[in-house]
């Protein structure tokens, strides 16, 4: 059976742009492929304390060590991992960052010939309020894909695809409602590519 990792971590709920996007991938994602497994977690709801000396510094089999191994075995067991990660600040929420700290293992899932993590698939759902697109006046300022790229490419070896729901402020700020139309086209194709990717990935990981 086929295993999705789906972490989000979001503090805004059912307002979430993010969560409305990694919804419809899950959903997709088990109508597809009813009889797989999907491991749940939601960082908001139930944060994870940040990475400390005595975790970091812990034997594999200490008990200090227990968080970090049922979160780097998680992320082992997945065939697909599912991230909502806004952008807070032009960076990533904290509580994913806690996540990628404990799961950063050198000599297992990162700096080593053969990272554990290697060659899996993860969709990252990358909303923001505004946009960061060559052209913008924010071009260079996205602190969030290049950082994840980073990581979870090239340190994790996973095979990452963007989604990116961007102008997500549009409907609520109003000198941005000239942007509505294009918040509402942003948020439209992202669902759809959701979609589309997540029956894409559930086929591919069922054979």
């Amino acid at each position: 059976m086929a295993t999705l990792l789906h972490i989000d971590t979001s503090f805004s709920g059912e307002n979430s742009h993010s969560r409305a996007v990694t919804a419809a991938f899950r959903r997709t994602w088990e109508a597809e492929h009813p009889e797989g497994t999907v491991i749940y977690r939601d960082l908001a709801a139930e944060p994870i304390p940040h990475l400390e000396a005595d975790a970091y510094y812990a034997d594999s089999e200490a008990p200090a060590f227990a968080l970090r191994r049922q979160l780097i075995e998680e992320a082992e067991q997945a065939d697909v991992i599912l991230l909502g990660a806004p952008m807070y600040n032009y960076t990533i929420p904290s509580t994913l960052k806690a996540w990628l700290d404990h799961v950063f293992l050198v000599g297992r899932t990162s700096i080593t010939e053969n990272p554990s993590l290697a060659g899996k698939r993860a969709v990252v759902v990358a909303s923001r309020g505004g946009s960061y697109r060559e052209g913008t006046p924010m071009h260079g300022n996205d602190y969030v894909e290049s950082y994840l790229r980073l990581t979870l490419g090239e340190v994790f070896g996973l095979d990452v695809t963007f989604i990116v729901p961007e102008l997500t402020l549009a409907p609520n700020v109003p000198t941005m409602a000239g942007l509505v139309p294009l918040y509402e086209a942003s948020a439209a194709e992202s669902r759809a590519t959701a979609e589309s990717l997540a029956k894409e990935l559930a086929v591919q990981a069922a054979a």
